[in-house]
């Protein structure tokens, strides 16, 4: 495989970031996820963190040098997610479990894989024509797809940022799995929160992600939509993938020496975390990997006992 891949968060406005995203590859198989902690649930960024580090520690252990099943794999533990979730809530006595939105994208033998939940979207894009994008799980989108609301009308709905789905919480959710979508040489992909899509065009991803290397093109996509966001801006995070030769640069990865029992995560780096009195006034514990592994390990044994 050989790609070129870049990823950047940004706070915002808002008082801390609660967007998770990393990407993780080995020889033949490359996972890149994002998700998105729900503000008007407590500690939404626990549960991104969460639904990141399970999904990478799985890849790791189980792309050996790649998946039997990605779109298995993508739905298996998806749900693992939110079961750990459930399971961390109980764990901590929270009365309010911490919710996430999550897409994530696996490429392997030159095929797109792709799942999500909630809103945090997946572009495809082939020589700088929109080829593909997930469909939100928000109010608006449903409404728009029965027929009830027009489209120039979904960006100043009143409940436009209202979502129906996502992982966390009483409901089971709805992982809506892409059909596996063939990479050519030169496809862009972006994988991106609803703090950067709900302000800048797709037409204007597009244009600005085929003008220029990723690591270059993704910080002027960001740029452009906190220059529109002002104060009332969300938190927004992306990755952004080109994949192949073309447009070749010092940042290209190339597995083909990768030794075939590797892997690499890299975990994008949260630096602006909560205010001081938010940490003070939260219940919520430092979620290091120690705790991680054991919220996984447990979901694990629950699993097994179900499928004796």
């Amino acid at each position: 495989m050989k790609f070129t891949i870049h990823q950047t968060s940004r706070q915002g406005p808002r008082p801390y970031n609660q967007d998770r995203l990393a990407y993780s590859y080995s020889k033949d198989a490359l996972m890149i996820v994002v998700a998105d902690g729900m503000g008007g649930h407590r500690n939404g960024e626990i549960a991104a963190q969460l639904a990141v580090k399970t999904l990478a520690v799985a890849f790791e252990r189980m792309a050996q040098p790649s998946l039997d099943d990605p779109a298995r794999f993508l739905a298996e533990h998806i749900r693992q997610v939110h079961a750990a979730i459930d399971s961390y809530t109980v764990a901590h006595d929270w009365f309010d479990s911490p919710r996430t939105t999550i897409v994530v994208a696996i490429i392997q033998d030159n095929q797109l894989y792709s799942a999500h939940v909630g809103d945090s979207r997946l572009y495809h894009f082939s020589q700088g024509q929109l080829v593909y994008r997930s469909e939100d799980h928000s109010l608006v989108q449903r409404l728009y797809r029965k027929g009830l609301l027009q489209k120039r009308h979904m960006a100043t709905h009143p409940e436009r940022h209202k979502i129906y789905n996502c992982l966390g919480g009483d409901v089971e959710p709805q992982i809506d799995m892409g059909q596996p979508r063939e990479l050519m040489e030169g496809d862009t992909l972006l994988l991106c929160t609803d703090g950067l899509w709900t302000l800048v065009e797709d037409a204007e991803i597009g244009i600005i992600l085929h003008a220029s290397p990723v690591n270059e093109a993704l910080p002027e996509l960001l740029d452009l939509a906190e220059s529109r966001a002002g104060e009332h801006g969300d938190n927004m995070s992306a990755i952004a993938l080109h994949w192949g030769e073309r447009q070749d640069n010092q940042l290209t990865v190339s597995t083909v020496t990768m030794p075939l029992g590797a892997t690499t995560t890299i975990i994008n780096p949260i630096s602006q975390l909560r205010a001081l009195t938010e940490v003070e006034n939260s219940t919520a514990p430092d979620l290091n990997d120690e705790d991680i592994e054991r919220a996984i390990a447990d979901i694990q044994a629950a699993l097994r006992k179900t499928q004796r």
